[in-house]
Formats: C-alpha cells, structure tokens, sequence
C-alpha cells in the first residue's frame, strides 16, 4: 500500500489563509469596477470586508499589489483555456478561429468591458494600474499567440515575419467588430453570430496576409 505523502497536503493554517485571499480578491474584484481604480482605497475594501486593514495589508502590501492579484486571478482560466486552444498538432485556420472566438468572449464579458473603460478612464493618470494590466493581459495574451504562430512559420504554414508583430495583426483584427462596438456602447450585448463573424473575418484577412510565400520559379 503507498504512504500518502502528506507533505503535498496543505495545512489548516494554509487553507484558511488561502480561503481569507480568496474572498479579499473577491471582493476587490467588485470593488474597484464599481468604485474605480482612484475610488479604491484599502480602508474601503477592509471595511467592506468587514475586517481590519491589517489583515488586508498582510496579505497585499499595497493598491498596486492588490489591482495586480485581482487582474491576475481573473485572466488564469483563460490563459490555461488559450492555450490549450493553441494546439500546434491541429489545422492552422481552425485553431485560430477557436482561438479569435474565446478572446472575444473574453474581452466582451462584462466584467472585461468594464475594466476596458476604468483603464481607459483612468490609465492616465494612474500608470502603474496602465502598465499592469498590460502585462497580465494584453502582453500575455500576444505573448501566448505568437509563440503558436512562430510554430506555424516554422512548419511552414505561414510566411516568416516577426511573431509578435503578427500576433497584434490578428489581435487588432479580432477586436475591430464588436469588441470596438461595446467599448463605444454602440451595442450593448454581442450575439455569438457577431462573434463568431469577427473571428471568421479576422483570420481569413490574416491569413491572407501571412500567407506562405510561393516558391520560386525557374
């Protein structure tokens, strides 16, 4: 009979201090979309919380800390859900038409749109909340997409060109339809047809674009 290892086993002490930033990332999470990014403040969270601010300053040294654990947190399901998507051993054109769909029901979520228009709102004046978000989702999502469009350029399904380049072509492709049309409120909720349309019309440019070259004549 095997021995349970019990040092993969976590202790109650872990489990509850996991259980306590859970629910502080939970309810950060509500917080600064319903307050803004300015409008939060650690007091707040703590008070809604219901508990002292050290305790909440004990498990995030700060505002920043906090904003970065809360964006990282709801952008984990989709970076495991992408790249799975991302199987080089697939048909090129299909996976990125998988791919196209689940970032625009990623970005077109409502919790997406509105931290879209809070980073819009106030990027400016707050650029280390600008910068982390884009690390944690934009630059990650590109990163992970250009990594599966390199492969294909290697195999040959492509044509040789920066990647990373290539993956902000079809990034700004995807969310030119109706991603553009939320932030602008000139729709209110996409159908999956208009996402579905958006992927098919981004990936059939792109791959037009970075179609393999023809081999030479002679």
């Amino acid at each position: 009979m095997t021995q349970l290892d019990t040092s993969l086993i976590p202790s109650r002490r872990a489990v509850r201090r996991q259980d306590k930033r859970d629910a502080i990332l939970t309810v950060a999470h509500r917080y600064f979309l319903e307050h803004g990014y300015a409008g939060t403040t650690m007091s707040g969270i703590a008070a809604t919380l219901g508990g002292s601010k050290g305790t909440l300053w004990n498990h995030f040294p700060s505002k920043e800390d906090l904003f970065a654990a809360v964006l990282d947190r709801a952008t984990q399901a989709y970076r495991a859900q992408l790249s799975q998507i991302l199987d080089p051993c697939g048909e090129l054109a299909p996976t990125l038409r998988r791919a196209c769909r689940s970032l625009t029901d990623k970005v077109t979520s409502p919790d997406a749109i509105a931290l879209q228009r809070l980073i819009i709102a106030e990027g400016s004046r707050f650029p280390e909340m600008r910068q982390i978000f884009f690390d944690l989702a934009p630059k990650h999502t590109r990163t992970l997409l250009a990594g599966f469009l390199e492969g294909a350029m290697d195999r040959g399904q492509l044509r040789r060109a920066d990647a990373l380049d290539a993956a902000r072509a079809l990034i700004a492709l995807t969310q030119a339809g109706t991603h553009q049309q939320l932030l602008m409120r000139h729709i209110a909720t996409p159908s999956q047809e208009q996402i579905a349309a958006d992927a098919d019309f981004a990936v059939d440019l792109f791959l037009r674009a970075y179609a393999p070259e023809p081999p030479p004549s002679f």
